[in-house]
């Protein structure tokens, strides 16, 4: 108990101290949403600086910590305890080392204790490993981006990928693949692009979960008997039986089916494609159903006659590009041979009052069609 008081007392000395050192010099986090608030109002040379500086201030301050606890380590008497952490502790506590008690303490906030396995030479690790800035990385690449630095702008944000497990929050990893996809796509780097699309279905989150589980190793066979039911009993029949509400990887799975079809490849399009529209239509269904119980999925125009009595729903159809959606599922469905349920996707469309160009494309004779825009080399 006596141990942990003084331990206790220690920290907070060095933090009240830390504090009126931070007075002059803004903790590295600060600095960060300073930037962020240039980069919002479009100065973006004021945002570099501000980024620039965020991640050197925390480089320079888990440097000093990882020199502090060094110093304290290179003690005669602290070389004699062997490395043994609770040890060291002991003699910070008992000797009023306040700069090692304040290392320690950044460290315990940011490290589990029991990850350091008793071990002095681990603090200095971990402290070493803390070093990085990934969110300042990428901040970086959002205002290189900004101002029409692209390759700058992908160098940033390769940087924060490679650093993602210091992620304040580990789940922004995939906002920064959505970046590199979309820098990729300007620069025409295709075989990129298509790989940093897939590493967001394909992936994991930062609990070891996959983010799609229809996207696993195994799970070819589901996804072929999905499209099966799809092909032989229309699209009604495949809502009624398939939910998936995964918003994470809809983007992705949209923008690929996109892709796909834009270069003629309407077997991986149709499959993408197929995704994106459950997991789109889950969200609407799954909406209905929170704003009234007992709503059942009955058909496609049912749903939207829900969806029309809520601008909420109509402003995520539109960020999802539903009708584009629906079109170009269609039209690599059509293109594969599976026309019964191209068809009733066409139709739905063409009798859409809310449907614009793609219902009026859907009503294009003798059928509609997805034009091949991008040649591959």
């Amino acid at each position: 108990m006596l141990r942990k008081l003084l331990l206790g007392l220690i920290i907070l000395f060095s933090i009240t101290g830390l504090a009126g050192a931070q007075s002059a010099a803004q903790p590295w986090w600060f600095t960060l949403e300073l930037g962020k608030q240039h980069f919002r109002n479009g100065s973006y040379g004021d945002a570099l600086i501000a980024f620039e500086d965020a991640r050197r201030d925390r480089f320079d301050r888990f440097s000093r910590m990882e020199e502090d606890f060094i110093y304290l380590l290179s003690h005669p008497n602290v070389r004699q305890l062997e490395d043994a952490l609770d040890f060291i502790e002991m003699y910070i506590e008992a000797n009023y080392e306040v700069a090692a008690a304040t290392a320690l303490a950044e460290l315990y906030h940011r490290v589990p204790r029991i990850n350091l396995m008793n071990s002095g030479l681990r603090v200095l690790e971990e402290l070493d490993r803390l070093k990085p800035y990934p969110e300042a990385e990428f901040w970086l690449g959002e205002t290189y981006r900004a101002e029409g630095e692209l390759s700058l702008a992908l160098r940033q944000y390769e940087r924060a990928l490679q650093q993602r497990a210091l992620l304040e929050n580990p789940g922004f990893e995939v906002e920064i693949l959505y970046r590199m996809v979309e820098v990729h796509r300007v620069q025409q780097n295709y075989q990129e692009m298509d790989r940093r699309a897939m590493e967001i279905i394909q992936g994991v989150d930062p609990y070891g979960n996959p983010r799609d589980v229809f996207w696993t190793r195994g799970a070819e066979q589901l996804r072929v008997a999905m499209a099966r039911v799809l092909e032989v009993e229309g699209v009604n029949r495949f809502l009624t039986i398939y939910r998936h509400n995964n918003p994470l990887t809809e983007k992705a799975h949209r923008f690929l089916g996109f892709f796909y079809s834009a270069t003629g490849r309407h077997l991986p399009a149709s499959e993408h494609l197929m995704f994106a529209f459950l997991i789109q239509n889950t969200m609407l269904i799954d909406e209905a159903i929170r704003h009234q119980f007992d709503f059942a999925y009955s058909s496609l125009e049912d749903l939207m006659s829900f969806a029309l009595r809520r601008p909420e729903l109509l402003s995520f159809m539109e960020e999802v590009e539903y009708h584009r959606t629906i079109f170009n599922l269609a039209a690599s469905l059509h293109a594969t041979g599976r026309t019964i349920p191209a068809l009733e996707l066409w139709s739905f469309l063409a009798e859409s009052d809310i449907s614009g160009v793609w219902g009026a494309a859907a009503r294009r004779s003798p059928n509609p069609y997805v034009e091949r825009v991008i040649e591959l080399p």
